[in-house]
């Protein structure tokens, strides 16, 4: 892994806009199926209430798991 030397404000910076695009997306997933949770939405998803959802579900948990792991990051600066 390659390291690189980065200012502590450059990286929160960085970091802060790559999640507000995450959220933007999550938020655009949701708003498709009309829903304001992404945990409702998920489990709507994972019993069939939503049977056509089943690749924004996808997307949708590997797209919190990235804004999670950029919290931690965030957090850990």
């Amino acid at each position: 892994m390659t390291k690189v030397k980065l200012d502590k404000s450059l990286a929160e910076d960085l970091i802060a806009s790559k999640m507000r695009l995450l959220q933007q997306y999550i938020n655009d997933i949701l708003n498709r199926w009309n829903e304001t949770s992404s945990k409702e939405f998920l489990e709507k998803a994972r019993t069939g209430v939503y049977e056509e959802a089943e690749d924004d579900a996808i997307e949708l948990r590997q797209v919190l798991m990235d804004y999670t792991k950029l919290q931690e990051i965030l957090k850990n600066l």
